[in-house]
């Protein structure tokens, strides 16, 4: 066998591949220059011309292993930094991303009607003069917050019993002591935010997935997309869900007890809406098809996806996407050589959560009578409406942050179109659509009573970014979303999370050369930021050994003399609290305070319920 000699009698060069900072490299190509080229340059001061290569060197070295590490750090969405890495990472990982959520509340409309005598000789309000508000009206509280009507109010609608839906008052008598006028009134749910149009002239270009770009920011509804030939276009998740879920009339004779009846429809135009967190502006996204030239199959008939068994009398078991059940050559028709017409809703936050019997003003009225009254009957009811809620709305709440939107990463890449783990149903919790609502905070617990149930516990926040009890509409709207992917078997039952408002009370010891008072503040400053109900889940303990390590490890406390944490009620001082308590010593257990079952602690007034003395 061959001997390489010239190995052997030339020195072997090692290497060092663990350097990562300019001194590391410097440090290495100083040994290895030495080492091996002793006779060639001796030199390396930093004045001189070895040095100078040294550090050229070096700093090449130290730049490419700081991208190298920024670049690694990238892949991950927990560690990124870029904005634009951080969005893709969320929209890989299915994140819904939106913008601030609107407010949403059961206002109270009010028409004044003239009464008549029926055949059965009782007054009753004459049934051509009752009107239909319709959706689209647009009513503005004290504050100036402008909210929409989302559905049309019918005040001539009956019950089976053939009595009016509407509650019915008399509001003027004759002289002889009949009804001359009545109030009628019914609730209609209406949503906070600006209601705008906007068209879009589209060239007779074919554009493969066109963008628009909405003016307003914080888009929470898209409402409606057609074009001039009278096409709708239909929001979806992705542009290869070729169907829709429609809700129909349901005309049957149970029409009271379910008034829609839920069908799978074909759409061939459709669209996705994309939110940017850095700008808050919308885009809309279409598909790519060409309308002139696509084959019939694009909008196919959803019966012949019955299998053709071709003469066998067994099948397999198969696998489908019930949301892409139609197969199409496009992912959607392009417009093109038309004119776009995009309705929209933006707006929210939590200045939308607007007190009780503040919405009382109607800005825009749209009002239709379908009886054929005379015109004086119709002004008259038109200039009687009045509004009121009984209620403060609830819902809004500002946009999240990246820092927020990047936490649900994790789980959101283990979605998908069902709900099986915890993690899938608190991930569709949070991701539910804002113009339904947006909850706070969600919890997950078995349900004792069933096996198959689950409970889950909510709580939203009201205008103040204090804690509140979730809507029923909030509710229904998360049971009709959550029902869409649960499993057949599964059972959930939605529940408000009890809030729990404490207080903490505390007393140290100080150094007898520092100020006191500084000590005292720094401590309520730390422990304000840990209290707070950013750190808070539902069903979370507040951890006793948490506060004292906060305490003691402030510089100018020498030791904790005592720690009091206790429930706050009612009103304090001024302030108001929840009614909701328990008694803190019993709940103690391995110093931690262990709440109900569905329960969540809020410190509601940072200021005020951190209290501190110093000795």
């Amino acid at each position: 066998m061959g001997i390489d000699v010239k190995k052997r009698i030339k020195k072997e060069k090692v290497r060092n591949f663990l350097a990562k900072d300019f001194n590391g490299f410097r440090a290495e190509l100083l040994q290895y220059a030495r080492t091996y080229f002793p006779d060639k340059i001796q030199d390396f001061t930093e004045a001189s011309l070895g040095g100078l290569f040294l550090d050229m060197a070096a700093m090449v070295g130290d730049t490419m292993s700081f991208y190298l590490d920024h670049q690694f750090n990238e892949l991950n969405p927990l560690t990124a930094v870029e904005n634009s890495n951080i969005l893709r990472h969320l929209r890989a990982a299915g994140v819904k991303l939106s913008g601030a959520a609107p407010a949403s509340v059961k206002v109270r409309f009010y028409v004044e009607v003239q009464a008549e005598k029926a055949s059965s000789g009782n007054y009753q309000p004459i049934h051509n003069t009752l009107p239909v508000v319709l959706a689209g009206t647009q009513l503005e509280s004290a504050e100036g917050i402008v909210f929409n009507l989302v559905e049309d109010i019918d005040f001539s609608e009956k019950d089976d019993q053939g009595i009016y839906k509407a509650r019915a008052t008399v509001s003027e008598k004759n002289t002889d002591g009949t009804p001359a006028t009545y109030i009628m009134s019914r609730e209609g749910l209406c949503v906070s935010g600006k209601e705008t149009v906007e068209s879009f002239s589209i060239g007779t270009a074919h554009v493969p997935f066109r963008q628009l770009v909405l003016r307003d920011i914080n888009v929470s509804d898209i409402i409606s997309v057609t074009d001039t030939q009278g096409n709708k276009y239909y929001q979806v998740e992705t542009l290869s869900q070729d169907t829709v879920f429609k809700g129909v009339l349901n005309i049957d004779d149970d029409g009271n007890l379910v008034p829609m009846n839920l069908e799978v429809s074909p759409c061939p135009y459709r669209f996705v809406a994309n939110f940017d967190p850095r700008t808050k502006l919308t885009t809309l996204q279409f598909g790519s098809g060409n309308a002139e030239t696509f084959d019939d199959d694009i909008i196919p008939d959803p019966s012949k996806l019955s299998l053709d068994l071709y003469g066998k009398t067994t099948f397999s078991r198969f696998a489908i996407d019930p949301q892409s059940l139609l197969e199409t050559q496009s992912l959607g028709i392009a417009p093109r050589n038309t004119k776009l017409r995009v309705s929209y809703r933006s707006g929210g936050g939590l200045s939308h959560n607007v007190a009780a019997e503040s919405i009382r003003f109607v800005k825009v009225l749209h009002m239709e009578f379908r009886r054929n009254p005379t015109a004086t009957q119709a002004d008259f009811v038109r200039s009687s409406i009045d509004v009121k809620n009984k209620f403060p709305a609830r819902g809004g709440d500002k946009a999240p942050t990246l820092d927020e939107l990047r936490r649900r990463a994790p789980a959101a890449r283990q979605m998908q179109s069902r709900i099986v783990t915890k993690q899938d149903m608190l991930t569709r919790i949070y991701t539910l659509p804002s113009k339904f609502g947006r909850v706070f905070r969600a919890g997950i617990r078995a349900n004792p009573a069933n096996p198959l149930a689950t409970q889950i516990f909510v709580a939203t926040r009201d205008k103040d970014g204090y804690l509140d009890i979730a809507p029923d509409q909030l509710k229904l709207n998360l049971s009709t979303y959550l029902n869409e992917f649960r499993l057949i078997s599964d059972a959930m039952d939605i529940l408000d999370a009890q809030v729990i408002n404490f207080s903490v009370k505390f007393g140290i010891l100080t150094a007898p050369d520092v100020n006191k008072t500084a000590v005292v503040d720094t401590v309520i400053k730390k422990l304000a930021e840990v209290l707070s109900i950013d750190n808070f889940q539902i069903d979370q303990p507040i951890v006793l050994d948490d506060l004292v390590n906060i305490i003691i490890n402030t510089q100018g406390v020498l030791s904790l003399m005592n720690l009091d944490v206790q429930p706050v009620v009612g009103t304090v001082q001024g302030r108001s609290y929840g009614s909701a308590t328990f008694n803190f010593k019993n709940a103690t257990k391995n110093r931690m305070i262990v709440g109900p079952p569905g329960s969540i602690f809020e410190m509601k007034y940072l200021e005020h319920d951190i209290i501190g003395t110093a000795s």
